[in-house]
């Protein structure tokens, strides 16, 4: 899903309120890790996650690798945090600008 900076900027907004739900260490994005980032998103569509610093991956590659795998869209990385949005498919909680 392609966001435009106007929607971005909006979930930007939504997100620096958010705490981290999920946490990746030294091993890096496990099939575990993709499989607790997938249930994160049954309950929420926004979602923050951070990057320990005993990880010695890129952040931003680490981020889009848990993007790609949980298809949903990578909004920010800051520092080792990253926010990650995949909208519900029926009734969608955030309305997104257009």
């Amino acid at each position: 899903m392609n966001l435009t900076s106007k929607q971005r900027a909006y979930l930007k907004g939504l997100a620096m309120n958010l705490e981290p739900v999920f946490q990746i260490g030294k091993s890096a994005v496990t099939p575990e890790v993709t499989e607790a980032v997938s249930e994160c998103f049954n309950n929420k569509e926004l979602i923050k996650g951070s990057i320990l610093k005993n990880c010695t991956d890129d952040v931003k590659e680490v981020a889009n690798t848990v993007a790609d795998r949980t298809r949903s869209t990578l909004v920010q990385v800051i520092g080792r945090k990253f926010v990650l949005y995949k909208p519900f498919h029926e009734n969608p909680e955030i309305k997104l600008p257009k």
